[in-house]
């Protein structure tokens, strides 16, 4: 899988197999590392809202996949079956979002303890993940806590 992130041909096309949306919006993973993950998208024709900027959606989808990927690759590395799902999500915006903006989540580690809990333990573990989204310039245009579930399955 981690191969899959880091050819961009491949990565393309998985998500036009798995999660097309994301395809259509331009999703790219822009960095993957053992603590963080950065996923990038562009304001555009298939990311615009009527005030000219990225729309909130878009970003939640990029957001959410910052988060996502670390939680898949995580569960994949354990080699038991789990399941994961996004049970809450909240944001805050700043400023308008034009441009690449970049969302990145850096707190993989802590991630991967709460998947060990759920998967020693057998019970559901809720893990509340911060993505925080910014321009080129560096600036924070949104922040989203994504809260995900995980359980071992069986």
């Amino acid at each position: 899988m981690e191969k899959l992130i880091r050819n961009p041909w491949l990565f393309r096309l998985f998500l036009i197999r798995k999660l097309p949306l994301a395809w259509i919006a331009g999703l790219r993973v822009q960095h993957y590392a053992a603590d963080s993950c950065t996923i990038s998208l562009r304001y555009g024709y298939w990311t615009q809202n009527p005030f000219r900027s990225v729309y909130f959606a878009a970003m939640a989808m990029a957001a959410e996949m910052s988060t996502g990927l670390p939680a898949l690759l995580l569960l994949r590395q354990r080699q038991k079956p789990a399941s994961m799902l996004v049970t809450g999500l909240t944001a805050t915006y700043g400023k308008k979002a034009v441009g690449k903006i970049s969302f990145s989540f850096r707190n993989i580690e802590a991630m991967g303890k709460a998947i060990d809990h759920a998967m020693e333990s057998g019970e559901g573990v809720v893990f509340v993940a911060e993505s925080i989204g910014t321009n080129q310039q560096g600036e924070e245009v949104a922040r989203f806590q994504i809260s995900w579930s995980f359980r071992r399955k069986g």
